[in-house]
């Protein structure tokens, strides 16, 4: 059984049902409901993936999306283009240079460009003084809602049940749920941020921290970008059906810890600014979602050792590693055969 229908749920779900497993899903409102149908749906290895174990991790999970795309007989619609970030002059440049520098290192497909060039990647935007900028080529993006659909539809089709609304509220011999008891052999928690609660029912400690995003949801509007933009102060993207998603200044890999949604007003005012063609979009919706953040920010992944059929998935970029998650938990599930990947993501180091 797996607790949570967001994307590591729904890859969960698929990886597991196309093994074979009998699988049921169930979560406590819809699928997509939580995190992941608030996420940007960006798709990295970027320059906050550090150490080289959590870089590597991360472009198995980018290569994890190329598969399914293939896999998925064309059910699931990536959008690929890199991203493209820069700098006016000043230090957030020059570590700019210092980063791309570093992870080139590692093999990571990312360069530094001119401005001639980055106008060609990005014709529609104005981007002010360029004191360095980078295209990371590997890159891409992902409508998570899309992708979690996708996924549960396929896993169906190998014979998973999804439930919902359907609560968790004890672990016994069985698990026990707002809709009765189900059993289960193994018990995969992908709940996000509702983790803690649901592991403490268990016995097991899975801390998480504060980490929101206010995200600005646009009216559709003609294709002008085809790729992740950062700019100073907004990061944005275009999805397929021309709606533009975005959010504050990029910090860390992640969007700005802003709880407030009249923070939604400057992200507008500042993507106007980087892309004047955004203010001929109206904002259809503005989301505030919180991150599932786990308290060293590295994923939570394996069997607890204080109830061993229970098994934890929780993480932070998690849209970029559902797939890689996917795969590799369904071996440890059902092949007892423990992931070098995985290890340094256990449970066990916070009993």
């Amino acid at each position: 059984m797996i607790a949570g229908a967001g994307i590591l749920g729904a890859s969960l779900a698929y990886h597991l049902a196309k093994r074979g497993a009998r699988v049921t899903v169930v979560d406590s409102q819809y699928p997509a409901a939580g995190a992941t149908g608030k996420s940007f749906g960006w798709l990295n290895a970027t320059f906050s993936k550090r150490p080289r174990s959590y870089f590597d991790f991360s472009m198995l999970g980018i290569a994890g999306w190329h598969r399914l795309e293939q896999e998925l007989n064309g059910d699931l619609k990536v959008q690929w283009g890199g991203s493209v970030v820069w700098f006016p002059p000043g230090p957030d440049a020059e570590q700019l240079r210092r980063d791309v520098g570093h992870h080139q290192q590692w093999g990571y497909a990312a360069r530094i460009v001119d401005e001639a060039e980055l106008r060609r990647l990005l014709p529609q935007v104005s981007p002010g003084p360029i004191a360095a900028a980078c295209h990371a080529e590997p890159e891409g993006a992902v409508d998570p809602i899309h992708a979690v659909s996708v996924l549960l539809e396929h896993a169906r089709k190998f014979g998973a049940e999804v439930r919902y609304p359907c609560q968790v509220t004890g672990f016994d011999r069985a698990v026990r749920t707002s809709h009765g008891e189900i059993d289960a052999n193994t018990v995969v928690l992908a709940c996000g941020v509702d983790s803690p609660q649901l592991a403490r029912l268990a016995g097991v400690n899975i801390p998480l921290k504060d980490a929101p995003g206010v995200l600005v949801h646009t009216t559709p509007l003609p294709q002008l970008i085809d790729r992740i933009v950062q700019s100073p102060g907004v990061h944005f993207r275009q999805k397929l059906d021309g709606r533009i998603v975005a959010g504050g200044q990029i910090v860390a890999g992640a969007g700005t810890a802003s709880t407030d949604i009249t923070d939604s007003e400057e992200i507008f005012r500042q993507a106007v600014r980087v892309l004047p063609a955004f203010a001929d979009a109206a904002i259809e919706q503005v989301t505030l979602g919180y991150r599932v953040m786990p308290a060293d920010e590295y994923p939570i992944l394996g069997f607890t050792e204080r109830r061993p059929n229970l098994y934890v998935a929780t993480t932070h970029s998690g849209v970029t590693l559902a797939p890689v998650i996917g795969e590799l938990a369904a071996i440890e599930i059902l092949d007892a055969v423990p992931q070098p990947q995985l290890a340094p993501y256990r449970p066990s180091r916070f009993a």
